[in-house]
């Protein structure tokens, strides 16, 4: 598909863009807390179609997690799952793969689970070392790397080879999940991800997506700047652990075009459109950066890593829509299939 024909789907189905367009829609969580000596466990499945909802106890979080799964075809043969995160607002709005995209439709005629969790707004979808008064129990690492895996395996039928994807802070997410669980993933794919958070400008990201769009303290995520949780971490510092994963990682350069500029202004009419177009492309020229200095680390370990640098390109679904068809051979591959 077509960016501008990307483009065109995104402005109707996002409002008005806090944030690098629409990403951050903060909404309630309706989850439900189950008895917390229970093991995790799938406590249900409505089929809609080729949709499953799943329910799926966590004892990390002590409390039931909503996973979308859109199921093959054929649904006969066992096939691979590819997670597909979305970014700050966890897919509990519309800023989501399925509110925001055509994703579904397009990897609807593929032989794969997609994985779609709802949940998670702000938490980067890490482990917290404490609860948070806004944000609640985050135990996110353990949920995707411990957790759910075996259950999906056993509830779907599924092959047990896995991809995962993710955008903007999920894009930093699944580079520390496939840290924290070295192969459960045989490739990943950030888009628009800031890579490095340990940092001054890392952390400073972090806080602005957590603290000031989410509402929550990531001093009860990885505690205070000094804290070593920070570089524990960074996908950066710890990159080493992604030798042997397919990797592909894309950004632009943060140069909007003319589609771009409607789209905001658009979304936001008045003195607002200016404003968040302005932040999706200060957004995207950081992560551009913050991914040059992925590279340039992978680069000096000798880990190879397929790479998008988009000359021009602002902080938003549609680019994110056509990394997720780019990066396909790759995700295929890992997943076991002809791409």
């Amino acid at each position: 598909m077509k960016l501008s024909a990307l483009r065109s789907i995104a402005a109707p189905r996002t409002a008005a863009v806090a944030l690098t367009a629409a990403l951050f829609v903060p909404l309630t969580s309706g989850t439900v807390s189950a008895d917390p000596q229970q093991h995790s466990a799938v406590t249900s499945v409505v089929k809609e179609g080729r949709t499953w909802h799943l329910k799926v106890y966590s004892a990390s979080m002590d409390t039931e997690i909503d996973v979308d799964v859109q199921r093959p075809a054929d649904e006969s043969e066992p096939a691979p799952n590819l997670y597909m995160l979305s970014g700050l607002d966890g897919g509990e709005g519309t800023a989501s793969w399925q509110a925001a995209t055509h994703a579904l439709e397009w990897l609807a005629d593929k032989p794969v689970n997609v994985v779609l969790p709802i949940g998670g707004r702000g938490s980067y979808y890490t482990d917290w070392q404490q609860r948070d008064p806004v944000l609640g129990l985050n135990k996110w690492t353990t949920f995707f790397t411990e957790e759910l895996p075996p259950l999906l395996d056993q509830t779907l039928n599924s092959t047990g080879q896995n991809a995962l994807a993710g955008l903007s802070t999920s894009g930093t997410s699944v580079l520390q999940l496939a840290e924290a669980k070295p192969g459960l993933w045989k490739t990943v794919a950030a888009y628009s991800g800031c890579a490095q958070i340990a940092d001054p400008m890392g952390q400073l990201f972090v806080k602005l997506a957590t603290e000031t769009w989410a509402g929550g303290d990531t001093e009860n995520m990885y505690g205070p700047a000094e804290s070593p949780l920070w570089a524990a971490n960074d996908p950066v510092i710890n990159a080493e652990k992604l030798r042997g994963t397919l990797l592909y990682v894309s950004s632009g350069s943060g140069i909007p075009v003319m589609e771009d500029v409607q789209y905001y202004l658009n979304a936001a009419p008045g003195p607002m459109g200016a404003v968040t177009l302005s932040l999706g492309v200060i957004i995207e020229a950081a992560v551009n950066g913050c991914t040059a200095n992925l590279k340039n680390r992978l680069d000096s370990l000798d880990i190879p890593a397929t790479y998008k640098f988009n000359p021009v390109g602002t902080h938003y679904w549609p680019y994110w829509e056509e990394a997720l068809h780019d990066s396909w051979p790759l995700l295929a591959q890992g997943m076991g299939l002809d791409g």
